[in-house]
């Protein structure tokens, strides 16, 4: 039986969340398979009520930032990235619920009970990745590159990484450590793409049970630093993505989204 790590828990929020848009009508992604996990997995939270007003707004980021993110990966790849590393990846299911370009290998790293959860579910499902898949489990903590490298990953070749929703539960050291270690197995072309702006850490009013694990990251948007380490940063804010996708927020926000491309 899984067992679930404080962490691992968060992975079945967002699959909550992730369930819930699938089924609107006016769905901005369809994740067919966030709703297996869920009918799987032993209760471990109560379910948070959807009027809590914390529980909304980052309910509301994880839907806009999911379909950002979607469409930066797709078209990281339409541009010739053909590698895609997703750090933590979780429940994530992008690489079956996506129509890839050819010849994409998508690489999902976690911790090792996780992505065994995840491929037992999945092999319940009837369809298969639309991408070479490769699961890397590794502790992100660890030496994960060489992790990544020994599973087929080639630091020669263009990626495009993904940090969805991990900054903020790094420390400052844990953040750097990981920026580093990706900016090492980045070619020219590269692209990264990760949450950003002074809203990518809420403020200590709205930490509770479902923030309580937040470490914080950088304290800082990212994009300063990956500027100054051989990356070139685009910071779309939250409010214009969202109301660009047909889904203005309810209140202003101050979060936004770094895409990072690496300089030649």
């Amino acid at each position: 039986m899984q067992t679930w790590t404080p962490v691992s828990r968060t992975a079945l929020g967002v699959a909550r969340i992730r369930a819930r848009e699938s089924d609107r009508e006016d769905r901005l992604f369809d994740d067919p398979y966030a709703e297996a996990f869920l009918a799987v997995a032993e209760p471990v939270d109560p379910v948070p009520s959807t009027v809590d007003p914390v529980y909304r707004r980052l309910a509301f980021h994880v839907v806009i930032r999911t379909r950002f993110y979607d469409d930066y990966l797709l078209d990281a790849t339409a541009a010739g990235c053909s590698q895609v590393v997703l750090l933590a990846a979780g429940l994530d299911t992008r690489a079956h619920r996506l129509t890839w370009p050819p010849g994409v290998r998508l690489f999902e790293l976690d911790l090792p009970p996780l992505l065994a959860f995840k491929a037992e579910v999945l092999e319940r499902q009837t369809t298969r990745p639309q991408c070479e898949r490769v699961p890397v489990p590794t502790d992100l903590r660890d030496d994960w590159g060489e992790a990544l490298i020994s599973a087929g990953f080639d630091p020669r070749r263009a990626t495009a990484w993904l940090a969805e929703g991990l900054l903020v539960y790094l420390t400052a050291e844990e953040t750097l450590a990981l920026l580093t270690e990706v900016s090492r197995l980045s070619a020219p072309g590269s692209q990264l793409a990760t949450e950003g702006g002074r809203g990518a850490v809420s403020p200590a009013r709205e930490v509770g049970r479902l923030t309580a694990l937040w470490k914080g990251g950088l304290g800082r948007n990212p994009a300063s630093w990956l500027d100054d380490h051989g990356w070139r940063c685009n910071t779309p804010d939250l409010t214009s993505v969202a109301t660009a996708l047909g889904r203005p927020p309810a209140a202003p926000s101050d979060s936004g989204f770094v895409i990072a491309d690496r300089d030649g």
